[in-house]
Formats: C-alpha cells, structure tokens, sequence
C-alpha cells in the first residue's frame, strides 16, 4: 500500500462504479436462480440478461465500441458481490468479461464486426490451444473441440485457440517458452468465430459450478478470416489494437488467474454468511444454542480471517493491474500468480471448515454452503490456480535461479 490516501479514492471510486452498484441486484437474482441453474447445468436466460445489463460484457470493451474500459479492481469486486449469491454467474460474469478483453486485440476490422450492434456482446472464451487451423485463401479453416468452455450456450462469439504453422513466437512472459507447442514450432492463436458456425456438446457433468454450463465447444471447418483473429503473444505482451487505456495494455501474467480467482471470493463470502445464519438458529441436542460454544465461535473466526486474508491478496492482485502499488515487472510476473493460488487455498480452507460444522444437514443438496464448498473445490481445480506451479516460480525467481519463469 502506498498510504492511505490511495486507498480512500480507490474506495470511493469503487462504490461509485455502475458495474459494482448493479452487481447486489445480479446476485439476489442468481442466488433465486441457483437450484435451476444447477438443475439444467447452464444459467437461466434472466441471469444471462441481469449480467448484460449490469455491464460485465462491455466492461473492457474498448470506449471506440461504446465500451467502459474499466478497471481490474473494479470488476473484481463486482464479480465477488455476484459470488456471494452464485458462484456460478459470478464465474460466467468474470469471464464474459474478460473475453471481451482478449477481443480488443484483434485487428480495427475484427473488432467493428464484433461490436457492430454495441458492446454488450456475449463472448467466450477457450484459452487452451486444441483443434486444427488449416491456411485458406484470405483466413483459416478451423476445426476440432475445445473442452470446458464456460458461457459457451450464450456467447454471440467464441474465441478458439488452436496452433497454427509457422515460427515459434514468445508468450510474452519474461524469460518465457514461446507460444507454439512444447518442443516444436508454430504459433499460438485466437480465432474469433459467430455463434452460427459454433455446435456444443452436452460435457459438463460435474460436483461442483454446474451452472456455469462449461461444455464442449465442436467446429467444423469453420471459415475464419483474417480480420477475425489473433496471436496470443499480443495478449500476453499486452499489445491491444487502437486502444492505449490500462486495461488493454497490462501483460497476460499480471493477470492470468484474476478471472477464476475473484469468483470465488464471494462464493466464500456467501458460504459464511449462510454459515453465520444457520449457526444462529442451530441447537445442540440439549437445546443449547451452538453459537454459544467457543470452539463454534473460533471456526468461525478462523474462516472469516482466511477470506478476508485471501480478499485482500486478489485485491492487491487487482490494484497492481491497475498501476496501483505495482511491483516491478519481474516481481509482478511471479508475485500475482503466488498470492491468488494461494488466496484460494485459503479459500478453500475456510469453506471446507464451515461445511464440516453444519453437520448432517449440511449434506442436503437445498444447503447453501454444501452448494459454495462444491463450487470452489471445482474451481480450485483450475491450471492456473496451483500453488505448486506458481510458488515455484515465485521461488526460483527470489532466490534468484537463472530462469525462474520456467517451472511455470
């Protein structure tokens, strides 16, 4: 932190956000919703809509396209007020959000195609390079699945990632591979594809964030142009096309795993509040109020710190993207993706702590903190949330080994 006054702006700045003052509302809405939205394994057509409306879709649009370019910090904290009713939304709200990031890179062209009829488009986004990309006449022919693909049933486009031939380019990180396959050649892109050329395939059978509807995106030979697509060296250097706002300009590794992160902090929040209430109302088998006990009191405190400890490393994650506190470009490389593994360990932990306290009926599928346990140890399944990944990174670069991006 550099002082207080920074804090205080960066506060009120925040409660002024449009995006942060519609995000209760999106959250009461999901929170309603939930049971159907795990019911049917996507979210219903009203929370897609509240989300539109809210502003996450358009949130890092580029202002030429009518978009907010708005803050990480921000968006953090809107996306954690909509975890606290539904992890599932909140998820589908931080990535719909940042698919629109990844959309500013591509070229003029692409981009006025893309947001032709406003900014409040619905993409989605396949981060992991899988199908074939064949060179055609004025674009590419793609064709394959993508896995897990979240907000797939409601994108209006879809960013696949395939390697295609060529030269081996860098990914943008310091001292990093570069962004074709292990070993080999070629370079990493993004295709931007319309919802008309886009099938799905019912995949997502799952514990835990049912609702987010991660099934698997098919193409077939879907007709790319040139326009429409992108190397994902640009988005890991933060080389946006006409645009210079904050937002477009931060390297992928300042903020790789934010997306998957702050969900889960309010899925946490929500998980202890539901906790708080049902501890309230519960009696031990004497009719003594379990709130009285010490032991109930700790775990509940314990829980509460581990949230607020995490919150606050997403946090500090958020504001160096931002330009606020931010370390140097070394230090950030390894120190964000330390601090949000590790905020949702503790995240984990926490829930975990509270679910063990609701006793048997905490096990039935209409209790809310079985539901927000179930969410965050899916999602703390992601790549990008391991520790052991990231704390090795962080490690080699501190005590100083030659290449210390290269256990990432």
């Amino acid at each position: 932190m550099t002082g207080d006054s920074t804090q205080t702006l960066t506060d009120e700045a925040l409660s002024l956000s449009a995006i942060v003052a519609s995000a209760p509302r999106v959250a009461r809405l999901a929170a309603r919703c939930a049971e159907e939205a795990e019911a049917a394994r996507r979210l219903t057509p009203e929370v897609v809509e509240a989300l539109k409306e809210a502003g996450f879709a358009r949130h890092f649009v580029p202002a030429a396209h009518g978009g907010t370019e708005g803050g990480f910090e921000e968006l953090t904290h809107a996306v954690g007020l909509v975890g606290e009713g539904c992890a599932s939304a909140a998820w589908a709200a931080s990535l719909a959000a940042y698919a629109g990031r990844y959309a500013a890179f591509l070229p003029t062209a692409g981009q006025a195609e893309i947001w032709a009829d406003g900014p409040d488009v619905l993409l989605a986004g396949a981060l992991m390079p899988a199908g074939q990309a064949e060179r055609v006449p004025g674009g590419w022919r793609l064709s394959g699945e993508w896995k897990y693909i979240s907000g797939v049933h409601f994108a209006d486009w879809v960013l696949a990632c395939s390697v295609v031939p060529g030269e081996a380019v860098s990914d943008g990180r310091p001292g990093g591979p570069p962004g074709g396959r292990p070993g080999g050649g070629g370079e990493v892109r993004f295709f931007a594809v319309p919802k008309p050329d886009v099938s799905v395939r019912d995949s997502w059978f799952t514990l835990g964030m049912r609702g987010t509807g991660s099934d698997t995106l098919v193409l077939s030979e879907a007709f790319v142009p040139d326009h429409l697509t992108l190397g994902r060296s640009a988005v890991h250097e933060g080389r946006a096309v006409g645009t210079d706002a904050r937002c477009h300009i931060v390297p992928m590794y300042a903020v790789n795993a934010l997306p998957f992160a702050a969900p889960l902090v309010g899925a946490a929040r929500g998980a202890l509040r539901a906790a708080h209430e049902q501890t309230g109302r519960r009696r031990d088998r004497r009719g003594n109020p379990v709130r009285d006990k010490p032991s109930v009191q700790i775990d509940l405190a314990r829980s509460a710190a581990e949230v607020d400890a995490a919150e606050l490393l997403v946090r500090r994650t958020a504001r160096a993207a931002d330009g606020i506190d931010e370390p140097g470009a070394a230090e950030a490389a390894v120190r964000g993706p330390r601090d949000l593994a590790l905020a949702v360990e503790l995240l984990v932990s926490a829930v975990e702590r509270l679910f063990r306290a609701t006793g048997t009926s905490g096990h039935f599928e209409s209790d809310p903190v079985q539901r927000f346990r179930r969410d965050i140890d899916t999602a703390a399944s992601h790549v990008a949330l391991s520790f052991e990944t990231t704390g090795a990174a962080y490690g080699a670069w501190a005590l100083g080994a030659e290449n210390p991006t290269a256990a990432r």
